[in-house]
């Protein structure tokens, strides 16, 4: 069955524009509670990014839960992934994600977590917009649902971020500029390096509801890059809003990609006899990724573009890493979901262990020359569907033969083609690209028109 309400990630969209009101959060809320209800667990946790709408939505779905009989346990700002953890450790039945993770302030999203912290399975979605086409009900008074907020979630969060990596695991000596992107992290993350020895310069800690992901964090690292070299520091760390992704910037200022600090992992965990297995990379994963690993007879398997098709991918295998190029990397042996705090942690014991720089560890994953163009397009848009895009396609295919690759995808979270184009000239795969780009355009206006 196809979903109506939920994409890849929860539902998400303009704040105000259907689905994204406060309406349809507060019958979510109720859908939610009532799919879950067969558990007998009537406990769900519900965090959030730092955005404005966020208390709109949080108060929506606690009034939602509360008449469908489930209990509500708040816990304000937290990132995506520390939500995931609380929801396992509180035997929660649900964990609820108010966030647009990378997006500007005017949207939101809803997202969910299982009872042991990972996506919630398809199914269980399909089974929560089954009751959100039914009226909705309140249950008697005695049943009702009741709410507190959880005071110390950043504090618990913090120490199990610490608990990730080796007793005694130090970065005393390491000056590390952090970009919290005014984000989930911003009250977290300098606490969580300091306290592991390093000086912090820390940046895009001062939320005020609007300036979320604004010019800051991993979607602008230009900032960070401007810091580390301003600071001379030795590194810098760039989250996103929500705290699920994670770039990296070395003491030259180059950006390290999430293909690129996958390789430092998995090359220096196979040195160390404990990657168990291969990697799990994307459809957008860099060519240079699946190249490096070859070279180190990794194996390395492509999932749909999405942290929890890597993740389903992972599970599949018993495999314990994997992501994708944006930032989104898991280390399952650490945490159920994508982490970038801990994903940064585990890239720092990297270094430590083998006393490498950034530089250094990613020097031997040349990436393969990509151009990305962001198509913008209406709902539901399938480009693929139309003769012209098809001739395009395998236009330039041909032209790129076997040193190259393209991809055409729909956007999980925007109403957005993307269009990916590989190869080995840059100023090639960019007129290439840019082809494509325009025979969706101009299809896509057709349509419209």
């Amino acid at each position: 069955m196809s979903r109506k309400y939920f994409g890849t990630d929860g539902v998400r969209g303009k704040v105000g524009v259907y689905p994204i009101t406060a309406d349809f959060a507060l019958r979510l809320g109720w859908a939610t509670g009532k799919a879950l209800a067969a558990s007998g667990n009537k406990k769900v946790l519900i965090g959030k990014d730092t955005r404005i709408s966020g208390y709109m939505f949080e108060a929506a779905l606690e009034a939602g839960l509360s008449a469908a009989g489930v209990d509500a346990l708040l816990l304000g700002p937290m990132p995506t992934p520390g939500i995931a953890y609380l929801t396992a450790t509180f035997r929660a039945s649900a964990g609820i994600v108010i966030s647009a993770s990378h997006n500007p302030f005017d949207d939101n999203g809803i997202k969910f977590f299982s009872d042991d912290g990972t996506k919630l399975p398809d199914a269980v979605e399909l089974e929560i917009e089954k009751w959100l086409d039914k009226p909705m009900e309140t249950v008697e008074a005695t049943a009702l649902g009741k709410a507190k907020r959880l005071v110390d979630a950043r504090g618990r969060y913090i120490e199990f971020c610490k608990s990730r990596v080796p007793n005694r695991f130090s970065l005393s000596g390491l000056k590390i500029v952090l970009d919290c992107a005014h984000g989930a992290t911003y009250h977290i993350a300098p606490d969580v390096f300091e306290e592991l020895g390093a000086e912090v310069i820390a940046i895009g800690i001062s939320p005020d509801g609007l300036n979320i992901n604004d010019h800051c964090g991993s979607t602008y690292p230009q900032a960070l890059q401007a810091a580390v070299l301003e600071h001379k520091a030795d590194m810098g760390i760039a989250f996103d809003g929500d705290g699920d992704r994670v770039l990296m910037v070395d003491a030259d200022g180059s950006i390290l990609d999430g293909d690129q600090l996958i390789y430092i992992l998995a090359a220096h965990q196979q040195a160390k006899g404990t990657l168990n297995g291969g990697v799990v990379g994307t459809l957008m994963s860099n060519l240079g990724l699946e190249l490096a690993l070859e070279a180190l007879d990794i194996p390395f398997k492509r999932a749909q573009v999405g942290d929890r098709y890597v993740m389903d991918l992972l599970r599949k295998h018993d495999w314990n890493l994997g992501g994708e190029s944006s930032g989104h990397v898991i280390c399952r042996n650490a945490i159920s979901t994508g982490d970038g705090i801990i994903a940064s942690l585990q890239v720092l014991v990297t270094l430590v262990e083998s006393g490498q720089t950034l530089k250094q560890a990613a020097e031997k994953m040349p990436l393969i020359p990509q151009v990305m163009v962001n198509v913008p397009v209406a709902e539901k848009f399938d480009p693929m569907s139309r003769v012209e895009v098809q001739q395009a396609l395998l236009s330039v295919e041909n032209k790129l033969g076997k040193t190259g690759r393209v991809l055409l995808r729909a956007s999980g979270t925007e109403p957005l083609i993307r269009v990916m184009v590989e190869g080995e000239q840059q100023s090639q795969i960019e007129i290439h690209a840019n082809e494509l780009a325009d025979v969706i355009r101009k299809v896509g206006d057709s349509l419209v028109a």
